[in-house]
């Protein structure tokens, strides 16, 4: 009977200090996709989106990042990590191919409509694609999110930790 009595006592934990409720979180990693812009004429028209990164994982060798990223480079993002890790990768937002076709009423894939919901869709993406841990050793990744400009040729490696 003393053995029962002993189970049911109650767990004594360390109480919670200040710093534990209010510093900083133990790892985050977020991702915004925002201010999109529109540049070119013409055919040669395209849209391009910041990306911010603020995270203290320790595996980015920057804690703070922005560049500026086109849907074409998120689609190279895609096929790199599609090809070269063991991540399922999640679908990008679609090509939009109706809204590319000529006489609409609206700006086609440059409506503010359309590149808000592209927007979002490439942030939802970005976000899924980072926060996982396979992902994040990458060097595809890496070079997308805070690189300025993104190599296409590189060559396929993954990260060391520091």
């Amino acid at each position: 009977m003393a053995d029962a009595i002993a189970d049911t006592r109650r767990l004594y934990t360390k109480p919670q200090n200040l710093n534990d409720a209010y510093g900083p979180p133990s790892n985050f990693l977020e991702i915004d996709v925002s201010n999109p812009e529109t540049v070119g004429v013409g055919r040669g028209r395209y849209t391009t989106y910041e990306v911010r990164l603020k995270t203290n994982l320790p595996i980015f060798k920057q804690k703070e990042s922005c560049v500026r990223r086109r849907y074409s480079d998120f689609e190279w993002l895609r096929a790199e990590l599609e090809r070269e890790s063991k991540v399922v990768v999640p679908p990008l937002p679609g090509k939009a191919l109706f809204r590319q076709l000529p006489f609409r009423g609206d700006d086609g894939i440059f409506d503010d409509s359309f590149i808000e919901e592209r927007r979002q869709g490439l942030e939802q993406f970005l976000n899924k694609v980072a926060g996982h841990p396979l992902a994040q050793n990458e060097r595809c990744l890496h070079m997308f999110l805070q690189d300025e400009f993104v190599d296409k040729n590189y060559t396929p490696s993954k990260i060391r930790q520091a």
